[in-house]
């Protein structure tokens, strides 16, 4: 499966995606979108907007839908994995501000027609390093080590882009397992299966 992991962001949202057998995967591309860059020489850089601006932020969301869809056009991913929404108490409106660009993204991978794969931070973090609570350097390293890449990607949104695409493979792969597993049981216990809530 060809897997497309998204980590939104209104400044950077990172992407990457993933080709073949999850536990020995193929990079096809990663990278981010830096929103609010000049479109034309000479136009100053509206690199640190008042996000609280609504004409700023709609801008900015515009701009992600068009590079999101022609990134989704060019590698043709079969799903996409986005993270979970998390707030940290101190912090509310960056849920808020992060919600404006989740839902521009969400919508994309709909009209696009691609399965959606929606996963938590931590489960992230612990398929990756086997730690719910790894740090930045340590989620880089970890693709730059699975990948064999020359170094650790950067910056680190396009690492943790990367990880949601890996985590999403991983998820979608032990799921089709069971699926099949489970059509050699008996009628009544694969009832029971279908009640039982995905496994993370």
């Amino acid at each position: 499966m060809r897997m497309l992991g998204i980590d939104p962001g209104l400044r950077i949202t990172g992407y990457g995606c993933i080709d073949g057998d999850p536990e020995a995967p193929s990079l096809i591309e990663a990278g981010v979108f830096r929103l609010g860059k000049p479109r034309r020489p000479g136009v100053a850089s509206e690199a640190v907007p008042d996000l609280a601006d609504a004409s700023a932020v709609s801008a900015r969301l515009a701009e992600l839908d068009e590079d999101l869809r022609a990134l989704i056009d060019r590698v043709k991913p079969q799903a996409a994995a986005v993270e979970a929404v998390f707030a940290h108490y101190k912090h509310p409106a960056t849920a808020i501000i992060m919600g404006h660009a989740r839902g521009v993204i969400l919508l994309a991978i709909r009209q696009a027609g691609l399965r959606l794969i929606e996963l938590k931070p931590n489960e992230i973090k612990k398929s990756i390093t086997g730690n719910g609570h790894a740090d930045k350097h340590q989620m880089q390293r970890a693709i730059q080590l699975h990948f064999n890449l020359a170094e650790p990607p950067s910056p680190p949104d396009i690492a943790d882009a990367i990880a949601i695409a890996l985590c999403a493979a991983r998820r979608a792969a032990r799921q089709q397992q069971l699926g099949s597993q489970a059509t050699l049981l008996p009628a009544r216990t694969r009832r029971c299966l279908r009640m039982l809530p995905a496994v993370p």
